[in-house]
């Protein structure tokens, strides 16, 4: 199984961040479901928006673009709960596909709107509509983010942006508890550069940190930013016809992020060879 899920995770990190980059924002509506326990699915069929129900309100993990918020909370209404209902709004990383719709779902919700420490410029600089970017809370590595009886953790996993946010949390369904891992994205996007990079020296370094970081993580069920990541149609389409196909277990997990860190590093070969040709010219 890990061999498969090894060959899939090289294929989906070589081709889905140019795929994705060349279309912009041409999502669709995906119909909303649960994930696993209180974790629901109410993003687009390429981009991804978790909701985490809580006790005392809900979570609701990446806004993505501006124009994608009404599908949100009609997904999130579609779901039996109250968009009104979002208390705090987290982020994956600073992204316009990700977190675009902060100030929208903070006009609409009233949500604390939380960042990590590395992507807060980066997130300011991001004004749809000349609205600020809404900020009320700044994140650091390992702070906890807690709602009721649920507790997130926010990780420092820095390559695709500098402050690129994965979260966990436990989740429980059928009298098991399970680790779920969310990361903030996979590698940096096609069009940057890893090698010879002025403004993200340290971006080859970082994203290497991040495969081994990941790999010490707990995890029952991967998810990510984009749904091409954690084969979120596929599974999806196994929903009610067997046990929860979102649950890969270890196992799965790590075989995700072996795909993930051996695209980079061909990747990575391919470009130190071209820098190291074109500084021999």
């Amino acid at each position: 199984m890990r061999t498969i899920g090894l060959a899939f995770g090289l294929l989906v990190a070589t081709l889905v961040p140019a795929l994705l980059m060349a279309q912009g924002n041409e999502d669709k509506p995906f119909p909303p479901h649960k994930v696993i326990g209180n974790i629901y699915y109410v993003g687009t069929d390429t981009h991804s928006s978790f909701l985490v129900t809580t006790s005392a309100g809900n979570i609701l993990i990446d806004s993505t673009y501006e124009s994608n918020v009404p599908w949100i909370r009609d997904s999130v209404e579609k779901l039996g709960f109250k968009f009104t209902d979002i208390k705090i709004l987290l982020t994956s990383h600073a992204h316009v596909d990700h977190c675009e719709g902060d100030a929208m779902v903070k006009e609409m919700t009233g949500a604390t709107v939380m960042i990590m420490d590395r992507d807060v410029p980066a997130t300011q600089a991001m004004r749809p509509g000349g609205k600020p970017h809404p900020i009320d809370r700044v994140l650091h590595h390992l702070d906890r983010v807690t709602l009721g009886d649920v507790v997130l953790t926010a990780h420092l996993t820095p390559g695709h942006t500098e402050g690129n946010t994965t979260w966990t949390l436990k989740a429980t369904e059928g009298g098991k508890t399970y680790d779920v891992v969310i990361p903030g994205s996979i590698g940096p996007n096609a069009a940057t550069a890893v090698v010879n990079n002025k403004t993200y020296p340290q971006i080859a370094e970082d994203s290497l940190f991040t495969y081994k970081y990941l790999r010490i993580l707990p995890c029952d069920v991967m998810l990510g930013s984009h749904t091409p990541f954690y084969h979120m149609q596929e599974k999806y389409a196994k929903l009610g016809k067997g046990p929860n196909p979102f649950i890969g277990g270890q196992q799965g997990c790590l075989a995700d992020i072996d795909g993930w860190e051996q695209a980079f590093k061909k990747r990575l070969a391919e470009d130190q060879k071209k820098a190291s040709a074109s500084a021999s010219q």
